[in-house]
């Protein structure tokens, strides 16, 4: 979980990402930070993110994509 809170500070410095759980729903990341988040996501991990698993309840938190990554990880 730590190595993906350094990758999303990487992409947007000023957010939270350990505490906040509303980054879609709040406007806190937009559809650009969503697109280098996905790209970062599958380089790192080696894995490919599906365009079903690309929605708000996957994003809205550090701890949401954290289960994706493994989920998609064990595929």
């Amino acid at each position: 979980m730590d190595e993906l809170l350094e990758l999303l500070e990487d992409i947007k410095e000023d957010v939270d990402f350990e505490h906040c759980d509303t980054l879609i729903d709040d406007h806190i990341i937009d559809s650009f930070d969503i697109l280098q988040i996905i790209s970062t996501l599958n380089d790192h991990y080696d894995i490919s993110i599906p365009a079903s698993e690309i929605v708000p309840e996957n994003f809205n938190s550090a701890k949401a994509l954290y289960a994706m990554v493994e989920r998609l990880k064990e595929e």
